[in-house]
């Protein structure tokens, strides 16, 4: 099952999707009616599932084991159960909690499903006393939902943990088994992708109307499984009620700002990059321009010292070597007009030059600015300083999680994107927080997830070419959150079709293969 082309855009927290569901119980739709689109579904998913994987060999009749909480995630459970009945599967449905307090939708859908499938309720410890569950086919979590805000215990996490034994067993081909969970699996957190204490690991998640933030930030990510996302009649008008400012970074956010060249265009007009070039590191600069220049800069411009510079010249013959001997020298060259956008981080080093050069390219270019590693490490003793000189610049801070601490310590919430809007709106820049989740979150509160980067870019040197990228569209005049999100993008999709042995060295010459097929 692969639903990932349906993921892209908007994305709902918990609390905005708790408002979709009102809309559309004030427009006439009943809760009722979005139990059953639920409960279908989930065993649309479940069949497809099956015949995708098994394609019909299981022996005899299915047999399905359903856990059903309290809340409406259980009545969507029981909606599946009667389902599912009707399609000829064995049925268990484990329920855990009090029945006298189940919603009233809930209680009507377990109701049916005791009169019109002769369906059983029976408790979940029970349930998993009965060798019954070393039969089952398809174990489905309609515990809890994304509404969970604590540590699961008690039962449910007895059953959690055979859920994941029976799962495990299926990977060492002892037994074919699969597990789906309903919305997101239960101990993940919906909005932050947190894990409380124990959760359950899904072969598939489905969930309903937009995916949640939670479905695609690390941990929780790796528990879901493939992830759908099920129409339930909720009206789309919903989105423009709510105004969501969270969405699945993917061409849709940006590919209309995307400067492609045209017949008038020259170098000069396409942009120049200069990056500020270190003495030590140089192969990360060397990287970071080889991939500003596959990522469409007119021209790309190393400044370092005099003894530096050499060793950049016998790089790429494309890229232009400037001498500069200090901060001086490096403020007249960016002053240039033709410059369009500056980059400092990579291979620059720590220290007050590094400091020097970053203020001045924030003072003097205009276009755009990206601020990487060791620029953002040399301001860690003083981010006011660095948040102050970005005021109304375009900027962009590119971290990873060890520089984000050092330039704004401790932000008191849970979920990484929350900490990235944070930073955003502290600094005045666009932040990019790195990772397998990398998150690019604007001032303005705009954000997005990127979920396209394969394992293979924990390599060295795989940041600087992203940062390359970046200042390349900068210069080429498309605005810093949307350069920022397309970057990340086109680095994950590089690095995804070159596959298993990449280093960075790759991604730059990837790059083309990705731009033609996103131009046609």
């Amino acid at each position: 099952m692969d639903k990932s082309a349906e993921l892209f855009g908007a994305l709902l927290t918990v609390e905005e999707m708790a408002q979709a569901d009102a809309f559309a119980v004030e427009g006439g739709v009943s809760i009722l009616e979005l139990m059953e689109a639920a409960g279908a579904a989930v065993v649309d998913a479940i069949l497809e599932l099956v015949d995708d994987r098994w394609s019909g060999q299981i022996n005899s009749i299915p047999k399905v084991t359903i856990f059903c909480g309290p809340g409406n995630n259980g009545g969507d459970g029981f909606v599946a159960a009667r389902l599912l009945a009707g399609a000829g599967w064995s049925v268990g449905v484990g329920f855990l909690g009090d029945i006298d307090r189940l919603s009233d939708a809930a209680r009507i859908n377990m109701e049916r499903w005791q009169d019109e499938a002769g369906g059983e309720i029976l408790s979940v410890d029970v349930v998993l006393g009965r060798e019954s569950m070393q039969a089952t086919d398809v174990f489905v979590d309609a515990f809890f939902g994304s509404g969970l805000n604590r540590d699961i215990s008690g039962p449910a996490t007895d059953a959690i943990t055979a859920m994941t034994s029976e799962r495990k067993a299926s990977e060492r081909k002892e037994r074919q088994v699969a597990v789906v969970a309903i919305d997101i699996p239960s101990g993940v957190s919906g909005n932050s992708g947190n894990i409380a204490g124990v959760a359950v690991d899904a072969d598939v998640t489905v969930t309903f109307f937009r995916a949640k933030p939670g479905h695609l930030m690390l941990p929780g990510r790796e528990r879901c499984g493939c992830l759908v996302v099920a129409d339930l009649g909720i009206p789309a008008a919903a989105l423009d009620h709510i105004g969501p400012t969270m969405h699945i970074n993917g061409p849709d956010l940006w590919e209309a700002k995307f400067p492609w060249p045209t017949n008038s265009d020259h170098k000069y007009s396409r942009g120049m990059a200069v990056i500020a070039g270190g003495e030590v590191m140089t192969g990360a600069t060397r990287l970071a321009a080889s991939g500003a220049m596959r990522a469409g800069a007119g021209m790309v411009m190393i400044a370092a010292s005099p003894d530096a510079a050499q060793i950049y010249r016998s790089g790429p013959a494309g890229i232009v070597v400037r001498d500069v001997s200090g901060p001086s020298e490096f403020s007249e060259m960016i002053a240039d007009p033709r410059v369009r956008a500056g980059l400092i981080g990579p291979g620059a080093g720590v220290g007050d030059q590094t400091r020097a050069n970053a203020l001045a390219m924030l003072a003097i270019v205009d276009a755009g600015i990206v601020l990487d590693a060791d620029a953002l490490t040399s301001f860690a003793g003083d981010p006011e300083a660095l948040f102050t000189a970005i005021d109304g610049t375009n900027c962009v801070l590119t971290p990873h999680e060890g520089e984000f601490q050092r330039l704004f310590g401790p932000i008191h919430t849970d979920a990484k994107w929350s900490r990235a809007r944070d930073a955003a709106q502290k600094s005045g820049a666009v932040v990019l927080l790195k990772g397998a989740d990398t998150v690019i979150a604007a001032p303005d509160g705009r954000l997005a997830i990127n979920i396209n980067a394969p394992p293979d870019l924990a390599t060295a040197g795989s940041g600087d070419v992203l940062a390359g990228f970046i200042v390349a569209l900068l210069a080429q005049g498309m605005p810093c959150y949307e350069a920022a999100c397309a970057a990340v993008w086109l680095h994950g999709a590089a690095a995804a079709e070159f596959g298993p042995g990449l280093i960075a060295e790759d991604l730059p010459n990837q790059l083309p293969s990705i731009l033609r097929k996103l131009k046609a």
